[in-house]
């Protein structure tokens, strides 16, 4: 039996070990935090958007970007870094902004997309869904500008195309914001759910399978690497060795792969959440709502309002901006005055390891045992699943699922 160390306790990583332990592999779990799903994957906007997967980059967001600089409430903040990796991430994003490669990532992320879907479907015979508090509530990306909108309805390949009346008759918590939408797309088959509460579901489940070894506590240090292969994965708690690596550790991949001579576009993109509690009363969505020009999500997962948004590119700065923070705040009392009890909102930030084209890296690395799970920006949790199948029938040597171009080292 192959060993197989996981680094990384995040959505994607128990994923990726529970899929592996269920291909055959013996599997143990490094994480360097106290607890698991802890980092990105603790309060993030909690939307399972298989079928709405845009990527970021596309023709004309660099000058959108320079726009949105300099708003108030807007949606990107940039601050330089002495930091090459930051200039090359960028200079990558920019060379992916362009409609024929946007075109071809939306295609492989639907695949990703759907694949994922199908594999959550599998999972839960093992993890009910109602331990996650998952609901399919379907999705409303709804649009201010009318140009935008137009647009985005000439595009649309299925879905409902919606007045803003009539995306206050699907979702009457929008009420407040009507007079500024031009109108909204709706699709069916979207989900939300707590994406801590899955993390803390599934590693229970490891720890009951016969061929997992268990968790160990620290921070990934090096890779050690003799011949092109990785030898040892020295640790705070010590020397761990095995016949495959895993990486996914987030953002801290970069970095550790970067110890064995491998570089990994990735950079942080820092996003907010709010979560406030629904009251008896309070006119929550039932819907998955995206406010599309401000790039802000509201959910209801169980008895909380997620709201989530911002990329921050600000490196591997985790801490809470209060300007942000009350930003976001501003707009979901002007989105969704009466969703929720804004007095006792608590607040997040967390960072997402994210590629220039947004598409997710999986699979093989120039060294025989190391492998990848890393880059999937703010769709962690939606693509976890797929991916984690993926890895699972790439890492047995078999075909993987659907096509791997654009979606590793060597795509």
């Amino acid at each position: 039996m192959r060993e197989v160390i996981v680094i990384g306790g995040g959505v994607v990583g128990l994923a990726s070990a529970w899929w592996l332990l269920e291909a055959g592999f013996g599997v143990t779990l490094l994480e360097a935090e106290a607890t698991l799903g802890a980092g990105a994957s603790f309060r993030n906007g909690g939307q399972l958007s298989y079928r709405y997967v845009a990527p970021f980059a596309d023709a004309g967001v660099p000058l959108k970007a320079l726009r949105w600089l300099v708003q108030k409430d807007g949606p990107l903040r940039f601050r330089p870094e002495a930091d090459r990796r930051q200039w090359r991430w960028l200079a990558q994003f920019v060379a992916h902004c362009n409609a024929d490669t946007h075109r071809r990532t939306t295609t492989r992320l639907l695949q990703l997309g759907e694949l994922s879907r199908t594999a959550m479907e599998r999972l839960d015979g093992i993890l009910p869904k109602e331990e996650f508090a998952w609901r399919e509530a379907g999705k409303l990306v709804v649009y201010r500008s009318p140009k935008v909108f137009a647009a985005a309805a000439r595009a649309a390949q299925g879905g409902d195309v919606l007045s803003a009346a009539e995306c206050v008759a699907r979702e009457p918590a929008l009420a407040a914001a009507q007079a500024v939408l031009a109108g909204g797309m709706f699709n069916r088959g979207e989900a939300v759910a707590d994406c801590h509460a899955f993390c803390v579901g599934l590693g229970q489940r490891l720890r009951a399978h016969p061929r997992f070894r268990g968790v160990v506590r620290g921070d990934a240090r090096s890779l050690l690497v003799e011949n092109g292969t990785v030898r040892w994965l020295d640790t705070s708690a010590g020397m761990l060795a095995a016949d495959d690596f895993v990486l996914a550790a987030g953002i801290r991949s970069r970095t550790l792969a970067a110890t064995a001579g491998i570089y990994l576009p990735l950079y942080p993109l820092k996003g907010y959440s709010l979560s406030a509690p629904v009251r008896p009363g309070d006119r929550a969505p039932e819907i998955s709502v995206t406010d599309f020009e401000r790039k802000v999500l509201y959910a209801r997962i169980g008895a909380q309002l997620r709201v989530a948004a911002m990329v921050d590119m600000v490196g591997e700065d985790a801490s809470l901006d209060a300007g942000r923070i009350a930003g976001l705040l501003r707009q979901a009392h002007a989105v969704m005055p009466l969703a929720a009890d804004y007095g006792q909102v608590s607040a997040w930030a967390g960072l997402r390891p994210a590629t220039p084209g947004s598409a997710p890296l999986i699979g093989a690395t120039p060294l025989g045992n190391l492998w990848l799970n890393v880059g999937h920006g703010p769709l962690g949790f939606t693509f976890a699943c797929g991916s984690a199948s993926i890895l699972a029938e790439v890492m047995r040597g078999k075909a993987p699922p659907i096509s791997l171009e654009g979606l590793g080292l060597r795509g």
